[in-house]
């Protein structure tokens, strides 16, 4: 835990409540960070999970929300300079990758790379690939890969019938190796 930090607990789609002068550092759970725009199109702005460090003072956009994609546990602390020259190479990093997902033009390796990437950032190996352990909608992976649901619900068939990944329970995948 931080100095000078409260930790609480989350539901699974609660909202954590944003500050200018707070950050958030993720104990356990997975969140997304999201702003959205006047026609209400959600942008998903990262996917951050344990140990990550999530807060307003971290962007520039409004609206900026966190959402807890599971059960949460976070730590709010007041943040120092030095800290957030830190946890910022760190975001920029993460965003750098996200970016480079997104620019894939065709929409079915968007979505491979998506997975990949969450695979390789939250999940744990097994015998025959990664679980993917954060449950994702498929309206929530299509508004980051900007498709819709259908869309994400077709291709995730096709994968599967490609033998590229094994949709499990929970909306959990198996990206196999």
């Amino acid at each position: 835990m931080m100095p000078n930090s409260s930790e609480r607990s989350f539901r699974h789609r609660e909202v954590i409540p944003v500050s200018s002068s707070h950050l958030w550092k993720i104990e356990s759970g997975y969140v997304r960070t999201v702003t959205w725009d006047m026609s209400g199109e959600v942008t998903t702005l990262g996917i951050w999970g344990t140990g990550d460090i999530v807060g307003k003072p971290l962007s520039q956009l409004d609206p900026y929300q966190i959402e807890c994609l599971t059960p949460v546990q976070a730590s709010e602390f007041a943040f120092s300079r030095h800290q957030l020259g830190e946890v910022m190479f760190c975001h920029i990093q993460h965003l750098e990758r996200l970016v480079n997902i997104l620019h894939t033009r065709q929409t079915s390796s968007r979505l491979l790379k998506l997975l990949e990437w969450l695979a390789q950032r939250f999940g744990h190996k097994v015998d025959r690939g990664s679980v993917i352990e954060i449950r994702l909608t498929h309206q929530i992976i299509a508004e980051i890969i900007s498709t819709t649901r259908v869309t994400v619900t077709r291709l995730l068939k096709e994968l599967e019938r490609q033998e590229k990944l094994i949709l499990l329970r929970k909306h959990r995948i198996l990206l196999l190796a």
